[in-house]
């Protein structure tokens, strides 16, 4: 993935991000709203989220895993989530270790779209909640870099992590009045956090 260099509108600091969290940060700022989305737009979106249904159902009924899929549209984006009522083991196997498989079907999700639609999708795949709770350990992540680096006035490395999950943690350490960039090449790329001016 190539590099880019965003600026944040409040700070006016630089961060360097990869291919993917650039399209997302360009996408999140003109997409603030559901309402502000055109209904050719949400359609579209509609669309690749039943693609997308289509192709995990599929992937499930092969696998034999009972999971229930939810198809939702917020802030620019196709939310899916794979959800159980009862056995979680199989659908977290699907998570894997730090996530690393529910990425990767993420991938194969937006190329099952792309192929369909011929078009780029950007949405987002979560299994048994998986993304919600990696976002609250990734801001508890944050928070706590931030402190270490007003404790010791030395920048912190946090430990690679997805394009997603940075994007998270840059917006999480911009909150907090701090500034970070990400480092490092493929799966290497991580997150380093530092004060303003250093």
């Amino acid at each position: 993935m190539n590099a880019e260099s965003v600026t944040e509108p409040e700070t006016g600091t630089t961060t360097d991000v990869s291919a993917e969290e650039g399209e997302s940060t360009a996408a999140e700022a003109t997409d603030t709203t559901d309402e502000q989305a055109g209904p050719s737009t949400r359609r579209r979106l509609e669309e690749e989220g039943d693609v997308a249904a289509d192709y995990l159902e599929e992937l499930l009924d092969i696998a034999d895993i009972d999971g229930d899929i939810d198809i939702e549209v917020r802030a620019g984006r196709t939310h899916l989530s794979i959800v159980s009522d009862g056995d979680n083991a199989p659908l977290e196997a699907l998570v894997g270790r730090d996530g690393a498989v529910l990425d990767a079907l993420q991938e194969l999700v937006r190329l099952a779209v792309l192929a369909s639609t011929d078009t780029r999708s950007r949405l987002v795949l979560d299994i048994n909640g998986y993304r919600g709770d990696r976002a609250s350990v990734l801001q508890r992540m944050a928070d706590d870099a931030v402190a270490r680096v007003r404790d010791t006035h030395e920048s912190v490395a946090l430990k690679p992590m997805s394009a997603y999950e940075r994007k998270i943690v840059h917006d999480a350490i911009a909150d907090l009045g701090m500034i970070s960039e990400s480092e490092g090449e493929g799966a290497s790329r991580h997150v380093v956090v530092s004060q303003p001016g250093q």
